[in-house]
């Protein structure tokens, strides 16, 4: 076995105590060990990116139990790319707080934002439903704390908003799992394709009522509508960087999806039948124009941020609900855009708030400082949460336009260009009050220590950004290839098998 695999679960849970146990009076220690530990994780997950990119999925047996009876990881390239996808938000997020002081506002940041880190590694790499269930309880547990760090009414009540909203999904993930173990006997992933597969019809009417259980609970995780209320606000008053470590959250509500219902309910089988993707469709385009028409009456900076992920969500679901290779792939090029453009957003959201004070966008406000700089970053934003070109917005969407192809497509195809154009008029609006016409007011702002490696950090989201567009030709074949082995099923099915014991 790669031991290898168990390291980014690992890493952050070990430092996450000793940062708290050795290191909470002294703050210089904590971001020294607590950046170091998110560089090793990035190293780890290229380490392990390469390694599923060369070989077949790779089964880790905690114990050496054998499933579907022990704890199983599954390093897969689709688990690959999540890992070192959310390893590189961390480490830009956390150069972000370290150079903007955000960590000095409150408690233990360090240590909740390493749980949070083992939390999300371990959901992307766990082989089991319920171990999923598990890591999303530690993710959601850390982000409570992160959540109100700093402190404030209004962030508290939110943060119980959105406390209650993720309970409500906890429960119905639980009743969920009950349902399919008293019919399967198992939650092993890739022991459940198998048998779920082979019930017969009778059985399969009780697991699809599982399946629609586990689409509300991805649902709630990943702001679909109608679960979508709890996430304007709660990313809207949450501190920038801890919303923007958010971005790769939602998307663990969407890789759930990609991940259980092309492994476990495929299409054409008997617990399936179409059902999961009539669901979801609609629910996807109502969720973009609800985005997009969010975008365009925002009041605030934050919420502005807070309905481009909404938007970004729904269409990343349209793509997800067609359930095909094809539509897979573009998925995939789509999520890894939108979370790091919707970071960027949050990002610079904040270096405006900080500044002046509050993120309202109701009336013109004087100039403030690095105000060109902080203007390019925004309008760099907003052309790739828009999808415009030239950055990997327009060539996602470009993709998923292509791969919607067939029945319903002038439905889609209107929802995702037409709101398109409604968040160009949103954010134009927004830039307009923010930078624009601050110029027609005759006082500055206050003086603004520089913060460059707050700079530095939305400048790498940005570089990432670029880099996905210059390489989308060859990632988008990657993605593709991704898509083939996640729909074939068999190479996933045949890593559970545990080697021979050896004397």
């Amino acid at each position: 076995m790669n031991h290898w695999i168990i390291a980014p679960v690992v890493l952050p849970a070990i430092l996450a105590p000793l940062i708290v146990l050795f290191m909470r009076h002294d703050l210089v220690l904590q971001r020294v060990f607590s950046l170091a530990g998110t560089v090793a994780l990035c190293g780890v997950a290229a380490v392990l990116l390469v390694t599923a990119g060369s070989a077949p999925p790779e089964a880790y047996f905690l114990g050496n139990w054998p499933a579907p009876f022990g704890i199983v990881l599954v390093l897969d390239r689709l688990a690959a790319l999540m890992v070192a996808l959310t390893a590189f938000l961390a480490l830009m997020v956390q150069i972000y707080v370290i150079g903007t002081d955000w960590d000095t506002r409150g408690q233990h940041f360090h240590a909740l934002f390493q749980f949070q880190l083992m939390g999300i590694c371990g959901a992307f790499l766990t082989g089991d439903a319920f171990n999923l269930f598990v890591f999303f309880e530690v993710l959601l547990i850390a982000s409570y704390g992160l959540m109100i760090h700093g402190g404030g009414r209004a962030r508290l009540r939110s943060g119980v908003q959105y406390v209650a909203y993720n309970l409500l999904g906890s429960t119905l993930f639980l009743f969920a799992l009950a349902t399919i173990y008293s019919v399967t006997g198992t939650l092993n992933m890739a022991d459940l394709a198998v048998k779920v597969a082979a019930l017969p019809e009778g059985d399969a009417a009780l697991v699809r009522v599982a399946g629609v259980l586990l689409l509300m609970v991805f649902a709630i995780k990943g702001a679909l509508v109608p679960f979508q209320f709890w996430l304007p606000g709660t990313y809207a008053l949450a501190p920038g960087p801890v919303a923007a470590l958010f971005a790769v959250m939602t998307k663990v509500g969407a890789y759930a999806v990609i991940r259980v219902f092309s492994l476990i309910f495929p299409s054409g089988t008997a617990a399936t039948a179409g059902l999961f993707a009539d669901l979801l469709l609609p629910a996807a385009l109502v969720t973009l124009a609800l985005g997009a028409v969010g975008v365009l009456g925002a009041a605030s900076l934050g919420r502005l941020a807070a309905f481009g992920a909404i938007a970004s969500m729904g269409t990343l679901f349209t793509a997800i609900s067609g359930f095909r290779p094809e539509t897979t792939a573009a998925a995939l090029f789509y999520l890894v855009h939108s979370t790091l453009a919707t970071a960027v957003l949050f990002l610079v959201a904040d270096l405006v708030t900080d500044r002046r004070h509050d993120d309202a966008l109701s009336r013109p406000r004087p100039p403030i400082a690095q105000e060109g700089l902080i203007a390019a970053l925004f309008f760099a934003g907003c052309i790739a949460m828009a999808g415009m070109p030239p950055l990997s917005g327009f060539l996602g969407k470009l993709q998923i336009l292509d791969a919607m192809r067939g029945p319903g497509m002038a439905v889609v195809w209107a929802t995702i260009l037409g709101t398109s154009l409604v968040m160009i008029v949103g954010f134009a609006r927004a830039g307009s009050l923010l930078f624009w016409k601050s110029h027609e007011t005759l006082s500055e702002s206050e003086p603004h220590r520089p913060e460059s490696l707050g700079f530095v950090a939305v400048g790498g989201l940005l570089a990432g950004l670029v880099a996905l567009t210059l390489a989308a030709g060859p990632l988008s074949g990657q993605f593709a290839s991704i898509a083939d082995e996640l729909h074939a099923r068999t190479p996933y099915i045949e890593a559970n098998a545990l080697p021979e014991r050896q004397p």
